[in-house]
């Protein structure tokens, strides 16, 4: 059974830095690409980030370019993302999602920026 488990949301003022981490179990971690997708109040679904199985190719929307950064550690089953230069817009719940923008996700961690 496929396992996401999502962590290191929180609330922070904008100009903030988060670090999320996602571990996971179930299936043969080093052998996918992973993403991350967020669902921001009012709006859909977003595929943000993706990185190849051994991590060497990296995926970002145009609008999260130089702000965000995907990482993965396949020693250790886990994904990470460590977002920078927080904007009330980034306010959303954050989800890892098996494969490339795939449908199996976590359960999320939720990040909300605010002053």
């Amino acid at each position: 059974e496929v396992q996401l488990v999502e962590s290191g949301g929180g609330l922070v003022q904008p100009g903030g830095s988060l670090r999320l981490s996602c571990s996971a179990s179930g299936f043969t971690f080093s052998n996918y690409a992973m993403s991350w997708v967020r669902l921001a109040p009012g709006k859909g679904l977003e595929c943000i980030s993706s990185i190849s199985s051994g991590g060497a190719i990296t995926n970002y929307v145009d609008s999260l370019k130089g702000r965000f950064t995907i990482s993965r550690d396949n020693a250790k089953n886990t994904l990470y993302l460590q977002l920078n230069s927080l904007k009330t817009e980034d306010t959303a719940m954050y989800y890892c999602a098996k494969g490339w923008c795939g449908a199996e996700r976590g359960q999320g961690t939720q990040v909300t920026v605010s002053s």
